[in-house]
């Protein structure tokens, strides 16, 4: 195999966003002329939805996608319909959700955890006083069905021994509807990227009570999603996109000054079109949890290179899909590691990133949940520093117990 991708075969490239501060590597790489430097003339076009997202993808009117990670292997298995076929070779970082709930509810949870934190355990107390009372179930928003905005809020609840299918109503909302429907009174809470629930804080109308963060530290989120077709009628393309990105994401890890540049770039009309203390706080890691300005310093909200933030995990697609098992999403039949294989392509990133020079993990697949802080994997030149990645009940994911061999 040639050290280096071929040339772009292609020159205009369009790309589906959704407005969250995660799609800022997609901001930085059109705006300070990533793209441009790999022969690209890149457009990107904001959508109002994931499943429309999801669709314009599908019939060929977007090139690709930021996409949630979830659903590039929804969409592979034909969980929603005629399976479509998606190759996930970048990962468009780490973290960057919070769960939020409406003011009212904050207040009864404050009151039923006397001296403890406003956690979970503290709304199973609501619930069952709710319950007592005669109440119908408190409703949740996630952002898709399968995401990892479902996948974390069902961790944090049964943390909390709140069963998700019975103690709650889980429905499904656009992120940017999210704050309008908790105004409304449609929704006690949700889980949603950033910057939906800072604003909700802004407007005096909720409370941050997790950040993803808590739930477990550094979890995958987006990815960059196209064809299966399309990756392979392209590669040189694809590999130019992949590179721009890598660098753009380089550049938004090197300084807090670069973050709040790159605010500025996603809070204007074009991009999030939101006030630029809010973009700028969930960016820096400055979370907004209180109507006062109570702000809480989550220094890993947000990591877009850092910890090997692009590589496309196969352990991550692993757990995924093992969420989407648990929650009763998936058959238990399906073969998870073919899935994991077919839809994640870390030898595609490889040789994407090769003309970079950065370090590059040697294996694709890595246990989960036994990090409280930074570590090391491999050796000499392939050795990465990875970060922390507890998780909120101590558990630890391995795929070698599903039989996986991760050498």
């Amino acid at each position: 195999m040639s050290p280096n991708p071929p040339s772009p075969e292609l020159s205009r490239v369009h790309l589906g966003y959704i407005p969250l501060t995660d799609a800022a590597p997609l901001v930085v790489a059109l705006e300070r002329g990533h793209f441009e430097r790999y022969g690209l003339d890149v457009t990107l076009a904001r959508q109002p939805s994931w499943a429309t997202l999801r669709d314009k993808l599908a019939v060929g009117h977007l090139d690709g996608a930021h996409l949630l990670a979830p659903m590039a292997l929804a969409c592979t298995l034909g969980m929603e319909g005629v399976p479509q076929r998606l190759v996930a070779a970048l990962s468009l970082g780490l973290g960057g959700n919070a769960i939020t709930v409406a003011d009212n509810l904050y207040r009864d949870m404050q009151a039923a955890a006397a001296d403890e934190p406003v956690g979970a355990q503290a709304l199973l107390r609501v619930i069952e006083r709710r319950r007592g009372a005669g109440a119908d179930p408190l409703t949740f928003a996630t952002v898709y069905p399968a995401s990892n905005h479902t996948y974390l809020l069902r961790y944090w609840l049964a943390a909390g021994r709140i069963d998700p299918d019975r103690d709650v109503r889980l429905v499904v909302v656009p992120p940017p509807q999210m704050v309008t429907r908790l105004r409304q009174g449609d929704i006690y809470g949700y889980c949603v990227g950033e910057p939906w629930n800072s604003l909700a804080v802004h407007d005096g109308i909720g409370r941050i009570v997790a950040a993803g963060h808590d739930i477990w530290n550094n979890a995958p989120e987006k990815v960059l999603a196209v064809s299966a077709t399309w990756a392979q009628r392209y590669p040189g393309t694809h590999a130019a996109l992949i590179a721009a990105l890598v660098e753009a994401a380089r550049w938004l890890d090197e300084s807090a000054d670069n973050r709040r540049e790159a605010a500025q770039l996603l809070a204007g009309p074009t991009y999030l079109d939101l006030p630029l203390d809010v973009v700028t706080a969930s960016l820096l890691g400055e979370l907004t949890v209180d109507a006062r300005g109570t702000r809480r310093e989550v220094p890993e909200f947000h990591s877009f290179y850092r910890y090997a933030a692009t590589f496309p995990w196969r352990s991550h697609a692993l757990w995924m899909l093992q969420q989407m098992q648990r929650w009763g999403q998936l058959p238990g039949g399906c073969d998870l590691l073919a899935t994991a294989q077919t839809v994640y392509r870390p030898d595609i990133y490889r040789l994407a990133v090769a003309r970079l020079g950065i370090a590059v993990p040697a294996v694709d697949m890595k246990a989960e949940g036994g990090h409280r802080g930074e570590w090391k994997l491999g050796e000499g030149k392939a050795t990465v520093t990875l970060g922390a990645d507890r998780f909120i009940d101590g558990a630890v994911f391995d795929p070698a117990d599903l039989g996986v061999n991760l050498a």
